[in-house]
């Protein structure tokens, strides 16, 4: 009689495959949970406080003054202190009021960067799909995560756009 090419699975390796596969449903249910509630938690209107850090970006002084830089990356970070931004925000843009030949300016959160941006010129690290947005008007600012972009009213709402 012919030797089996395929060996059936004992109990105990039945058992190991399906608590394996159970033990991953469970990490995915728990990252859809934990992606709501940040999604839950992004979509919060923002506070005063943040919306005035945020209207800084535009008066220009603060590209030289890391002491104004630092302000602004604190409001960020205690608006949202549950949640490590890090790797899910990559930074705000919004239309630059510094006049002609500037178009937007950026604040990247990981560098603490604030940069203007001449008409045409290129913005890194993803935050070109903001632009438009942001010359469009009728946002104060947008904020560029990887998966979305948030655009935020004078009051605070905000606008989930993907």
């Amino acid at each position: 009689m012919p030797k089996p090419l395929l060996k059936t699975p004992t109990q105990t390796q039945q058992e190991n495959i399906l608590s394996a596969a159970v033990n991953q449903t469970q990490k995915q249910q728990a990252q859809q949970i934990d992606k709501m509630k940040l999604d839950r938690l992004l979509r919060t209107p923002r506070s005063k406080a943040y919306m005035d850090a945020m209207h800084k970006l535009d008066s220009g002084g603060h590209v030289h003054n890391q002491y104004m830089i630092d302000e602004i990356i604190n409001a960020i970070q205690n608006e949202f202190p549950e949640v490590e931004l890090g790797g899910v925000l990559l930074g705000y843009v919004s239309k630059c009021y510094l006049g002609n030949p500037y178009e937007v300016h950026t604040l990247d959160v990981t560098g603490g960067i604030i940069e203007h941006y001449k008409s045409g010129n290129p913005l890194p690290g993803g935050l070109e799909k903001a632009r438009g947005i942001a010359l469009r008007g009728g946002y104060d600012f947008i904020e560029v995560y990887y998966n979305c972009c948030r655009a935020v009213s004078s009051n605070g709402t905000v606008s989930v756009i993907e």
